[in-house]
């Protein structure tokens, strides 16, 4: 195949994919210790064992004669440039954290970045109750009870007691939320 119909460009922006998440510009990387951990190890694995691996597939590929028809190297160099793209990503949040323990809040009677919340959903068909914890951008994962501290959710939550009830506006229009419990964990 012709160079001419592959696109290869070293130039790639280090901007995260649309799918990352973003941080509202001008503020903090606010994350958990855990969700740091989480963060580091991943830049260490990528970084000591992931790329050398792949580096020496590429190089081996590399020798193997024509390189536009050789799948491994073609392969290799694009998911080479992802990996770097990624641990570019990791590196500038990891620069820019700012880890903050729960379990050091002093205000525990009301919501703050990383409390973990429970929740009354009245006036659903079936009143359910929800907890959450409110965790920084790179952490969040909702189906895991982690919402980020800039989700509506979150920010509707901030500050509120419990026994409070709170309006947020949510995908499905406006609701109605009540603060069963604030813990710190």
């Amino acid at each position: 195949m012709n160079k001419a119909f592959v696109k290869e460009t070293e130039d790639e922006d280090d901007e995260p994919s649309a799918a990352a998440p973003q941080l509202p510009p001008g503020s903090k990387n606010y994350m958990t210790a855990f969700g740091h951990a989480r963060l580091r190890e991943e830049f260490e694995r990528l970084v000591k064992v992931e790329r050398p691996e792949l580096v020496k597939v590429v190089s081996w590929a590399a020798g193997n004669g024509d390189r536009s028809e050789n799948g491994d190297y073609i392969y290799g160099k694009k998911r080479l440039r992802e990996m770097d793209r990624r641990i570019r990503y990791l590196t500038k949040r990891l620069e820019t954290a700012v880890v903050v323990d729960p379990r050091q809040q002093e205000n525990v009677d009301q919501v703050f970045f990383g409390a973990t919340v429970t929740l009354f959903f009245p006036g659903d068909s079936q009143a359910a109750e929800a907890t959450y914890q409110i965790v920084g951008v790179d952490e969040a994962d909702a189906g895991q009870g982690r919402i980020s501290w800039i989700s509506p959710l979150a920010q509707a939550l901030m500050k509120a007691r419990e026994g409070d009830t709170v309006r947020f506006r949510s995908p499905v229009g406006p609701r109605e939320i009540e603060i069963v419990a604030i813990s710190y964990e």
